[in-house]
């Protein structure tokens, strides 16, 4: 399982790619783009996004 953005929804703010424990998060044609093989389920970047453009499978 790992967390997955809605693209309509993400401003690209990049506060999830700061509170990436693990860097899973990088940015992508201005947009988060979370790496399912790196993640680790924690959960940070669900509770940091300020839009709730990121949630969990």
């Amino acid at each position: 399982m790992a967390a997955i953005v809605n693209k309509e929804e993400c401003t690209g703010c990049e506060l999830c790619v700061e509170s990436c424990p693990v860097e899973a998060i990088s940015m992508a044609d201005g947009k988060a783009a979370i790496n399912a093989d790196e993640c680790v389920d924690c959960g940070d970047c669900v509770d940091t996004c300020p839009v709730e453009a990121i949630s969990m499978e």
